[in-house]
Order: C-alpha cells, then structure tokens, then sequence
C-alpha cells in the first residue's frame, strides 16, 4: 500500500515540491556557509519525493546522543533557516495540503503535506527513517524515561 501511496503522491505533487527542496539545496551549496542547510535539503528533498513509510524524527531522540544540529547552533541555523527558506517551502506545502484536501481522496496527501511543512519550518537536527525504527526510538525512549522515574537504573 506504501508504494501506490508514494507512487500517487511523486505524480501529483512529490516531485515538484522534492525538487524545491533540492533546489532550495543547491541555493545554499552556492554560499560555502549553506552547506549544512543544503544538506538538510538533500536529505528532507528525498523524503519529500517518496514520504510514505518513512518519519522525520529529532536525532537526538533516536541516538540519544547530541551533535552539534540539535545544541544551541542547530537552533540557531533553524532561525537563520526560517528567516530565507524555510517560511517559503512551508508555504508551499501548505499550499499543496488545501489543494489535496479538497477532494476526499486526497486527505492522506494534505496530511503529508502538512507534516511536510512543519519540518520545512526547522529541518537542522532531523533525520528521516522507516516508522519502524521511529516507532522503536519512540519506544525505547518511553521505557528509559519509565525506569528512570520509577529509580530503576
């Protein structure tokens, strides 16, 4: 069922929205301090092409361990993100959210959409992975905060 999902949504709007994410990239590879927001566009691009399946997820979260996009400069490049790029492509994809919701079929592709943009506003300390390896971070993470609430080491 993810395949036909990702396969209707790269036709009627996956593609064009991935290549401003990609073209978002290659804005700010034309600027050497752009690098890591490019890369964040690469990488957020790619889910952008194909989202079903897979979830953006706080790397800190997942590893449990931070680096520097998810201290105090990953907030930083977050606001410097939102300021030139991030603003736009969450305008877009909310755009393209009302334009699939407007028919029933389509909700699942607004809802994509919607998530879309929410990283659109702050995609510096993000990865994408399989909903599997979210759900079992999500997991994980519930299980540690129990056994640490309860003393249990």
């Amino acid at each position: 069922m993810r395949a036909i999902g990702n396969i209707i949504w790269f036709v009627f709007g996956g593609l064009v929205m991935g290549l401003g994410w990609w073209l978002a990239g290659l804005l700010a590879m034309i600027t050497i301090v752009g690098i890591p927001w490019a890369r964040s566009c690469f990488v957020i691009g790619t889910f952008a092409f194909f989202p079903f399946g897979k979830e953006a997820v706080d790397r800190e979260a997942l590893s449990g361990r931070g680096d520097i996009g998810t201290s105090v400069f990953g907030t930083v490049g977050n606001i410097i993100w939102f300021v030139f790029a991030g603003i736009w492509l969450a305008i877009g994809h909310v755009c393209s959210a009302v334009a699939c919701c407007l028919t029933i079929i389509g909700i699942p592709f607004g809802i994509q959409h919607l998530k879309l943009a929410g990283i659109a506003l702050a995609p510096i300390g993000k990865t994408v992975v399989s909903c599997d390896v979210a759900e079992a971070s999500r997991r994980f993470n519930a299980d540690a905060t129990v056994r640490r609430m309860r003393g249990v080491a």
